[in-house]
């Protein structure tokens, strides 16, 4: 895990959510979580301040809040690619996010 020397967005938690977002496109909390290896409390206080300052958004989905880059966001093409540049300096999160399993298992099919 490559820990990043500035904290640009205000905290490294909330970089590495916003770099995970990047790859990921959207996700919710208990997944990012899992993807960055770290705590839930942890990510769900990055989101609510990211969500605060307008750089995600969430909607509900049955339950469950889905984060993503906020779409009304002023400098949304430059931060993406910003966060873009950032993926590169962590090759480990881009495969953990490859071999992410991102649909449900088929009822009765063996683990």
């Amino acid at each position: 895990m490559v820990m990043f020397r500035s904290s640009p967005f205000g905290g490294t938690a909330r970089t590495r959510v916003l770099v995970a977002l990047q790859l990921l496109d959207e996700s919710y909390p208990r997944e990012l979580a899992r993807v960055l290896r770290t705590s839930l409390s942890g990510v769900q206080s990055a989101l609510r301040g990211l969500e605060q300052d307008g750089l995600v958004a969430a909607r509900s989905v049955g339950r469950t809040r889905v984060f993503c880059f906020n779409p009304r966001y002023f400098a949304l093409r430059e931060l993406r690619a910003y966060l873009a540049r950032l993926c590169a300096i962590e090759p480990a999160l881009e495969r953990e996010v490859q071999n992410l399993r991102r649909r449900p298992r088929r009822t009765g099919k063996p683990l």
